[in-house]
Parts: structure tokens; sequence; C-alpha cells
């Protein structure tokens, strides 16, 4: 019988951030399976399949065991192959193999060289949210303190930097308020923007629970999801009409007078020069729907919904669906702006949830993977470029070298085609990461490191939720943050950390304001239910229960008025979709973005190995009688794809996954993002499509 022990820890893929239990072999330290912690706090003994099958990917044989150098890179810089002759060993066509030391010692001879040449700022570093705190948080000290660079972004720039943004602009934090238990405790429940059965399917369980007992939840999408199913209101909009639906739900609350005068008067400031921008703003009427061909009726059902929000104790869950819009930070402020309305915050049972897309996206933002924040968003000595901006300057020749550490820029940022010149413009590409993946086989070094289920580290979720994670088996491969310290050490060697403790411990006092009182002690001593920042000597289950976290307390409104656009302005001003169809873009339940690691899970790749196209059976006459078809925008177009048609989809609406690299979904992006933070607007583009 093998010896098997239990081990919990935490599932790193979304941002609910489950509790696990992994069985582990201990004679072939290998996990054998995985299930939900029975007590877990956030699970609650439930876990979705990319939790419970989606652990292969930590033995498989594709994983990146020896640090590869490529043969060009070798090539181009003789002086390091020269320092590195004798330890190279050819691996395949392109590649050779070295130890980790000799890896290090050869980025280091480059970034070295490259600072010279072109000076600090030529450095950029990308990544750190699929990662542990204690590595992202050295990821951008490395690049601040050590390459004396401010170029430091993470995916946050592609998901729900607007969120950030928008709630810090009117209440002063960009997190969550409250815990996903809360959910039980609410009135009212309105989703926008997400998918929550398919991203987020632990807090939909929750809500589903909810929904059957009370009848409580509001849907409102571009297309049929399956949450809709349990809805009491569900509303189909066009495409980009975000922040007009929730202009008007503002509205209606004004108008009939059913917002919170008290909680306005004493919690919020600049309520009346708000009140009068929105009640003279023509695109804030819900009758503005009766002039858009095919949504007449939302006309009546978004004051319906506006309504039941602002009569009841009320939550609003959002995700990519709102933030991947050149207005989506404006739209996060109409949203802050209907609980600020309605005092739907700073209680239990109220408040505002925005559905981190992995774990530790929050813990990176926390720890400063931003351009324009220090760790606990304190503002850097200088500012530096975001992502897209960061694109346009290796183009320009002024960024030269790229530290990436598991987030793959080669394939879930928009605009393929720009990033692929961008690339190739670049003298050194270091990449740590798990397998070859697109931005991998692009890199001059590429270092394997260990997976979430590999170390220990705390991650934060979507809750503010710190979870202390353990490794479930052994690995000879250096964590992340110990990459980093070889690195700096090859450089400089001022870095001297013993542990993930110890960099912990550093964060405690660097980011005090969030983390100060949560130790390793503590955070051990707590795994099961974890602790909610801020914690000093408690911590924090809700926020803002007697001011928010601006300078004043108070909270603001900072409104914007709609500008109709894309499926809005066609519908309104020719009565009809005219020349393609509107693509919007999102994940299913079976993979996770890159799918680097559920694609090889057999389980979890057999369900849904190719992204494939949903269209609407209404338009089935309109597509070329060929088994695949190429969708063409203006920016690129996309490999064949297999069309699925469904009577879920409106008309003129196709929708298509992103995980597969193959598919080159993302090369029908553009630069279109939004307009104050740069996040791509992934959900709505224009398209053609065409035969195979």
């Amino acid at each position: 019988m093998p010896h098997t022990k239990e081990i919990e820890s935490v599932c790193t893929y979304c941002g609910v951030g489950c509790d696990i239990v992994a069985q582990v072999d201990g004679n072939e330290n290998a996990i054998v399976r995985i299930t939900a912690d029975k007590d877990g706090y956030v699970s609650q003994g439930k876990l979705c399949i990319k939790g419970k099958y989606g652990f292969d990917f930590v033995a498989s044989e594709e994983r990146v065991r020896e640090p590869r150098i490529a043969r060009k890179f070798l090539d181009e810089n003789p002086r390091i192959a020269k320092a590195l002759d004798g330890r190279l060993t050819p691996l395949e066509e392109g590649w050779y193999t070295t130890d980790l030391q000799s890896a290090v010692e050869a980025a280091a001879m480059k970034l070295q060289e490259v600072r010279e040449i072109y000076g600090d700022e030529s450095f950029c570093a990308i990544g750190g949210a699929r990662s542990n705190c204690e590595s992202a948080y050295l990821m951008q000290k490395f690049a601040r303190d050590a390459m004396n660079s401010p170029h430091v972004d993470c995916c946050a720039r592609v998901c729900h930097s607007p969120s950030l943004k928008g709630m810090r602009a009117t209440i002063g934090e960009g997190a969550a308020t409250n815990p996903y238990n809360d959910i039980y405790e609410t009135e009212f429940i309105l989703i926008i923007g997400s998918n929550t059965t398919e991203a987020h399917p632990i807090v939909a369980n929750r809500i589903i629970d909810a929904a059957r007992l009370h009848d409580n939840v509001a849907v409102i999408d571009v297309r049929q999801i399956k949450m809709m199913k349990y809805a009491k209101h569900k509303a189909i909009i066009p495409f980009e009409a975000n922040l007009l639906v929730l202009n008007m739900m503002a509205r209606v609350i004004l108008e009939e007078e059913l917002y919170d005068a008290k909680f306005i008067e004493t919690r919020t400031t600049g309520f009346e020069s708000y009140r009068q921008a929105i009640l003279n703003d023509p695109y804030a009427d819900p009758l503005f729907f009766k002039s858009i061909p095919g949504y007449e009726h939302l006309a009546t059902k978004i004051p319906l919904i506006a309504r039941e929000y602002a009569l009841k104790k009320s939550m609003i869950f959002w995700g990519l669906g709102i933030t991947e819009h050149v207005d989506g930070s404006y739209a996060v402020m109409a949203i802050t702006h209907l609980a600020l309305l309605t005092g739907n915050i700073g209680k239990t049972g109220a408040g505002l949830m925005p559905l981190r897309g992995q774990n530790n996206v929050q813990g990176a933002c926390d720890m400063g993977c931003l351009p324009y924040y220090d760790p606990d968003y304190q503002t850097p000595e200088k500012v530096g470029l975001m992502t897209p901006q960061l694109i346009d300057a290796m183009l320009e020749g002024k960024i030269k070298a790229l530290l990436n550490m598991g987030e793959d820029i080669a394939h879930i940022h928009p605009n393929q085609n720009k990033i692929d010149k961008a690339l190739e413009k670049l003298d050194f590409i270091l990449v740590q990461e798990l397998f070859m993946t697109e931005i991998a086989k692009r890199a001059d070094i590429v270092i394997g490191v260990r997976s979430a289920y590999e170390k220990e580290g705390v991650y934060v979720n979507a809750m503010r939720r710190l979870h202390l994670s353990q490794p479930l088996v052994e690995s000879d491969l250096p964590d992340d943050w110990e990459v980093l310290q070889r690195l700096e050490n090859a450089m400089r060697g001022e870095y001297r950390y013993e542990s993930g403790e110890a960099i912990w411990n550093e964060v405690r006092e660097v980011a005090h304001r969030r983390f100060s009182g949560a130790s390793y002690l503590r955070l051990r001593r707590h795994r099961k239910r974890g602790l909610q920042w801020p914690v000093y000597i408690e911590d924090t289950p809700v926020l803002h229960l007697l001011d928010f976290r601006t300078e004043d307390g108070l909270g603001r409104y900072v409104y914007h008025q709609y500008r109709p656009r894309g499926k809005v302005r066609e519908l309104t001003e020719k009565g009809r979709v005219e020349g393609g169809f509107y693509l919007t873009t999102g994940r299913t339940l079976p993979h996770y973005n890159n799918a680097a690691q559920t694609l090889r899970s057999e389980k979890l790749d057999s369900r849904y190995d190719e992204d494939v196209l949903l269209a609407s059976e209404a338009d089935r006459e309109r597509f070329p009688e060929t088994e695949r078809v190429v969708l063409e925008s203006a920016y690129g177009r996309s490999a064949p794809l297999r069309v699925k048609f469904s009577e879920k989809i409106a008309p003129d609406t196709l929708f298509v996954t992103f995980h597969h690299a193959r598919s080159r979904i993302n090369y029908l992006f553009g630069d279109e993002s939004d307009e104050l933070i740069l996040t791509a607007a992934f959900k709505s583009v224009k398209v053609t499509v065409l035969p195979a």
C-alpha cells in the first residue's frame, strides 16, 4: 500500500481561492487526489472541476525542469557563450540546457549590458499574479530597486485594473467590501458582466442557493448565460452598454426618491452636482432604449431592477464584462454610485464584489506589481509605463529587456500582431515559467520554477482573504523569489532572504496598513478561515463600516456621461447591425486563462480541447457552408474555428473562448482600451466571418 497523507492548501486557479485537501503518495512524491476541505471557509466542501482534476500538470513531462538558453541568444552574445563554456548541454533545435546558477549568471550579464548601453529604464518586469505574494513583492522590488526601473506591471492590466481605478476614485479602496458568505445575508443580488458559473463557480454555488430560497437575483449580460436560469430579473443588453444601463439605474433611484438621504448626507460629498448631471443626461433616461431596435423592453426592465436594488439590502457582483471596455473604469464608478446612493455598502450583506480573475491578482496589486503603485498602494518615486505603453516603447527601441514571470504576454494580451513585432525588437527576454508557453518560446532564457502546489506562500483572493499555502509535493526547482534573489546577487549581492517568510515579514513592514498583523504564525493557525485584510490585531471582513478610505472618509461621485458607440450606435442610427458581428470573449469552466496548466490535465482538456465559436441560430444562414470559419477584424485574423449555433446567443452576437493559443483569438483585438487605465476592450470587437 502506498504511504498516503493528507495536506491542506489552497487552489490558485480563479479568484475564489478555495480550500483544498490533497491526498499525496509520499513514496512516489505524487498528488493522488484533490478534494474540497469539508470544513473549508471558502470552498464549503465543494470544488469546481479545475480544483478537483487540474493537478496533473505538476508531474507533466512538459515541465521546464532545467533552465534553457536559446542558441540564437548565445550566437548573438559570444561573451556570454564563452563564460558558459562547458556548462551547456544541447536539448533540441534552438535550445541548450544548463544549471540554475549558470542561467542566472548569463541573465545578469545581459541585463547589466543592457543597462550600461540603454540606461536603467530600458528594463521592464511583467507578471507576478500567478505566483505567491512573496515572489510578486520581490519582482517589483527587483525592478524598482535592483534595476532602478519603474516599469513593473501584472495581469491586472487585462482584467480588473478598472475596478481598482473606479473604486479608489469613489470610495478610496479598490477591493471587495464583503466576504462571500454575505451572499446568505443579503436581500438582493445584482450580477453584471460576470459569467459566474463558468469563471467563479464556487461563488456561483452560493448565489444559486440564495436564488432558490429567495428569488432575489438579477443578471445583466450581452448573452444568455447559465446564471440567468436562476434569476428573477434577466436583461440581455447591447454590446458596450454597461455604463448606459448603470447610469439609468441611478436615474430611476434619483427620480423616484429611492435613495438613502441620511447616508448620502453623512457619508458622501458632491451629491447635488452629481444629481443634476444625471437628471440632465438624455442617455441616463431608461426610455432611451425605446430607440434601440430589439432592446425596447429594457426601458421597463432596467427600472424594475433599480427599484429592487434600492429598496433592499443589496450586493453587486461584476467581472471582466464590466472592466474590459473603453469605459470600464467609469462603469465601476457608476456601480459604486449605486451603493452610495442607497447605503448598500459598509454593512453585512450589502456591498461591492469585483470577482478577480485569479487567486493572487489581488495580492500582486497589493504587493505593488503596478507601475503607479508601490506596495500598499503608496505613490512610487517614479511612475512607470503600463503594459500597452511598454509595447509601444519596445517598438520605439526604448525598452530593451523584459522579465516575464508567470504571465503569457504573447497569448493573453491584445493586438498580438503588434506584440509579436515588439518582442522581436527586444535585446533580451527572461521568462520564469512552468512550461514552454508562447512567451517562453520567444525567450532568450527560460527558468523553470515551482508551481503553487510545490511551495509555501501567501495568496490573496478576491475577497481580500490571505491564505498561507503548503507544498503538496517536494520539488528541486526554485521558487520565483529564489530566482530573483540569485539574479540580484549575481549583479549586486544585497538580497539575503533565507525563506519566503523572511520576505513576508518585510512585506508586513512595508505594507503595514494591510498586513502588519498577518504573521505566518497567525496564518498557519487560521489556515481554515484565513484572514481578510487589513489585518492588525484582528482582521476586517467588512470594509467601510464607519468611513471610506478617502482622505476625509467620504464617498465621492465621479459622473461620466455615456457616449453611444458600437452596437448601440449602429442600432440607433441605422436600425440594424451592418457588415458583420460583434464578438465577445470569455472563459469556459474546464480551462483557465492561457490553459498552460489545464490543457495538461486529460480530464479537463478532453472536455474542451479547442476554442469553439458560438453563434445565434437566427444567424445560421449568414455563415458560410463550411465546417470551420475564420474571424477577421481590422487588426488580424483568427485561426479556423468550429462553429456551434445556439438559441442562447442573440442575433449579430458571437462568443468564443481564448484558452488555446493556436486559435489566435487575441489577434482580433487592437489597442482599444479603458480610457483611464488601458485595460484592453476584450469584450467587444466587430468581426466578419469568412470560410476557413
